[in-house]
C-alpha cells in the first residue's frame, strides 16, 4: 500500500484559509435580489485565472465584518470589497469608494452591523477600495432570488474595474516590466483611479 507524500510545511498551504497580498471580497445575500450583487461578482471572478497573490472570497452576509477584522496587514496590502451601495445614482451604476467616503453608520450589512468601523481601523495599514453598485431593489426581509436587469448588466463593468484596481487586464498583468514585477503577481500598492 502506498502512502501519499506529505509536502514540506512551506508547501502544505491551504489556499481556502490563508489570506494573500490582495483580497477581493464579494458581500451580500442573494436571497434579497440586488443584495446578491457581491456574490454574483465573486462567482464570475472564480471563473477567471487570477495571479497567485490574489484571493477571492465570498463574504456572504455577516462574513465581511469578521473578514475585515481578521486580515493581517503584514500579508494583505490591498482589500477590494464588492457590494451594493445606495448613493443615489441610477440602478446599475458602479462607483469606487474609500473608507473615508463612508460616513459613520452609512455602510451596514443586513444585520445592521456597521462595516465602515472595521474598515476605518485597517485603512491606514491596508489599501481598501469599495466597488459599489447602485441597486434597483433590495427586498429584505422578503425573499426574492435574482438580480435586477440593471445590476446584472453591471457585473462585466465591475469585473473590469476590479481587474484595473489590482493591475490585471483580463488575465494579463499590466505594465509588468515597467513596474519591475514578475508575471503571476498583481499590483498591491498605489492609489487606484476613481472610475
Amino acid at each position: 500500500m502506498s502512502h501519499p507524500e506529505i509536502a514540506p510545511p512551506s508547501e502544505n498551504k491551504n489556499p481556502e484559509t490563508l489570506f494573500t497580498e490582495i483580497v477581493i471580497v464579494g458581500c451580500g445575500n442573494p436571497l434579497f435580489s440586488d443584495d446578491g450583487f457581491g456574490k454574483a461578482v465573486f462567482e464570475e471572478l472564480e471563473n477567471l485565472t487570477l495571479p497567485d497573490n490574489v484571493k477571492v472570497i465570498d463574504g456572504g452576509l455577516g462574513g465581511p465584518h469578521f473578514i475585515f477584522t481578521l486580515l493581517d496587514p503584514e500579508v494583505t496590502k490591498k482589500l477590494v470589497i464588492i457590494d451594493i451601495a445606495d448613493y443615489g445614482a441610477k440602478p446599475g451604476q458602479v462607483t469606487k469608494l474609500k473608507p473615508e467616503d463612508l460616513p459613520p453608520g452609512a455602510y451596514r450589512d443586513a444585520h445592521s452591523w456597521d462595516l465602515a468601523e472595521p474598515l476605518q481601523r485597517i485603512k491606514d495599514q491596508i489599501d481598501v477600495t469599495i466597488i459599489g453598485c447602485q441597486p434597483a431593489r433590495v427586498t429584505a426581509p422578503e425573499f426574492e432570488l435574482g438580480l435586477s436587469d440593471e445590476v446584472q448588466r453591471a457585473i462585466p463593468k465591475t469585473i473590469r474595474v476590479i481587474l484595473e484596481t489590482i493591475g490585471v487586464d483580463y488575465g494579463t498583468t499590466i505594465n509588468l516590466q515597467e513596474e519591475g514585477r514578475q508575471p503571476g503577481t498583481a499590483k498591491s500598492s498605489g492609489s487606484p483611479k476613481n472610475g
